[in-house]
């Protein structure tokens, strides 16, 4: 027998971290689209691919591994080099879960989000590019004004599964503590012993959330393909001279 009483008493108790989750995925995937954005660049202008290669190693090392793995490492390695990091004064961003989670997320979403703009950029028509090249354009004003207003355009649809996995990815960081909607969930379970109702309600939550993602980043599709779309049929009034036979052609 389904406890309706139970299941709103734990839907008001998981709604308390639901502020945390969305500020994780809000900061890490805000501050993730920056460095995605400037990854995707240089690997793309940069000339001389050896500096390029530092980048290419960290999306490659962050895409190679499971995003808890990267969590532990942040949180729990860095803290075995105190000394080090209290040197470079940065020991106050590692000592706290949060700082650590947004880092993890947001490195994680960068390397991910950097390769699918890096391949919307290469999927620009050369045409276009050679139109801009022919304009005179330089090379800053031919990326502001043409390759990554078509980049972003296509790459929506797989950004906004991006910034949907980084949502479920929150999850994790109640591993490190993060009172998020995991953990609470977490520790309704361990005081109730009742999983599936826990975790059913925890996971209607996150359902929300992403399809509240999923259908802003829809409309965004939509909205800036509005140039993909047929014409809407004009509601002119149809020439009846076409109806008419060719001698009263002159009449008219």
């Amino acid at each position: 027998m389904l406890d309706i009483e139970f299941l709103m008493s734990v839907f008001a108790r998981l709604i308390v971290g639901l502020p945390m989750t969305l500020q994780l995925a809000f900061v890490s995937v805000s501050l993730g689209f920056v460095l995605a954005l400037s990854f995707a660049i240089l690997q793309e202008i940069v000339r001389y691919k050896f500096f390029c290669w530092p980048i290419s190693a960290l999306v490659g090392c962050i895409r190679g591994t499971p995003l808890l793995v990267q969590i532990f490492i942040i949180y729990y390695g860095f803290s075995q080099f105190r000394e080090v990091i209290d040197f470079l004064g940065l020991w106050w961003f590692f000592r706290e879960p949060y700082w650590c989670a947004i880092l993890a997320l947001t490195l994680n979403t960068a390397a991910y989000g950097s390769e699918i703009i890096r391949g919307s950029i290469q999927s620009v028509p050369p045409g276009q590019i050679e139109a801009a090249k022919a304009m005179g354009m330089s090379s800053s004003l031919m990326y502001r004004r043409i390759i990554l207003p078509l980049a972003m355009r296509h790459a929506i649809p797989a950004y906004g599964n991006e910034i949907i996995l980084i949502v479920k990815a929150t999850s994790l960081t109640s591993i490190i503590t993060m009172v998020e909607v995991t953990k609470i969930a977490h520790e309704i379970m361990s005081q109730t012993y009742r999983a599936t109702e826990v975790f059913i309600c925890a996971g209607l939550i996150y359902l929300t959330i992403n399809f509240i993602i999923t259908s802003s980043m829809s409309k965004l599709e939509y909205s800036l393909s509005a140039h993909l779309r047929p014409a809407s049929n004009s509601k002119a009034k149809p020439d009846k001279s076409q109806d008419l036979p060719p001698e009263n052609l002159c009449h008219i």
